[in-house]
């Protein structure tokens, strides 16, 4: 290739860097500096200090995450996956994450909530209550409340997850490949948390990525109902700056479903001029925040555990 070419490729690439999203950019730096930052310093700050500052930092990446996932910041895949791939939660494999979630949008959410075709429903299959001992119909049933969701969601969630890896990977050798190249990013993070850091792995994963994890679901909790017609299916959160920035706007759900390429930081002018066009499906608009959903199902049922089924309108 000619210096002629090679410069002119130089050119085309520079040109890009005004497609980059560089709040996103910003978010990434500050996150990746702050959890350096923390866990570097973890045993010169009191421990009621470190871990919810470790646990916010580690929700924030995975906005981060789903932010990547959807195409952002860069024109290059690879360098959005650098970007996000780094295990700070150590449980979930990029990889993994990225073909869920995108299933989750397939079809203009024609299977959202089905907990079949859907990777990321909540809900029961029909009929999986009948087939459980009281105490677990008890956990199941608390679990569709936010305290039971938030408390023993993470470990329900993980345990599925690694369930459903350890039946995969014995039949299918792309699931292998993913896990063990998860497993191969996961020792160089041990390495600086636990090696470096002197962090006990026990208090990480206990006092971080649990409540990490948790922080996530608060999200996830109320942002899709089952519902007959797909546009009745995703809900809106109107919180405030601190849930806002931990989400990175994700709150604002029917948006990101209805406009997924739309980055973080557009996300809150689109709904303002949407607001009144899209037509929310009752309570499916908590104009409150979070505070009402607290206030609503902290301890009340956001609804049945088992997926109601229905003809799927159009």
């Amino acid at each position: 290739m000619s210096i002629f070419h090679l410069a002119r490729r130089y050119v085309g690439r520079l040109a890009t860097l005004r497609h980059w999203e560089w709040p996103t950019i910003t978010v990434a730096a500050v996150l990746y500096a702050g959890f350096a930052f923390l866990t570097s310093n973890w045993g010169n700050l009191p421990l009621w200090v470190a871990a919810p500052l470790g646990a916010v930092l580690v929700a924030w990446h995975g906005s981060l995450q789903h932010e990547t996932i959807h195409g952002h910041p860069t024109p290059f895949g690879r360098v959005n996956t650098l970007i996000g791939a780094p295990p700070l939660s150590l449980w979930l494999p990029y990889a993994l994450y990225r073909e869920t979630h995108l299933g989750h949008h397939k079809d203009h959410g024609r299977d959202l909530t089905d907990p079949i075709r859907d990777p990321e429903s909540h809900y029961l299959h029909r009929g999986a209550l009948g087939d459980a001992g009281r105490l677990q119909v008890a956990l199941l049933r608390w679990h569709n409340t936010l305290g039971g969701r938030m408390l023993i969601g993470p470990a329900l969630l993980v345990g599925r997850c690694w369930l459903t890896a350890v039946r995969r990977t014995r039949t299918d050798p792309h699931h292998r490949r993913l896990w063990l190249r998860h497993g191969l990013t996961v020792l160089p993070m041990l390495a600086w948390i636990v090696g470096v850091c002197r962090i006990p792995i026990a208090e990480y994963i206990g006092l971080v990525v649990y409540p990490s994890i948790a922080l996530g679901l608060i999200r996830s909790f109320a942002e899709h109902r089952a519902a007959p017609a797909p546009i009745d299916r995703t809900a809106v959160v109107e919180a405030g700056w601190f849930w806002s920035l931990l989400f990175l706007n994700n709150n604002l759900h029917v948006v990101h479903h209805q406009q997924p390429s739309l980055p973080w930081y557009r996300i809150p002018d689109t709904w303002r001029r949407l607001r009144g066009q899209i037509g929310l499906a009752p309570g499916m608009l908590y104009e409150r925040g979070y505070a009402e959903i607290f206030a609503r199902h902290l301890l009340r049922p956001i609804g049945p555990a088992e997926h109601p089924g229905f003809e799927v309108l159009p």
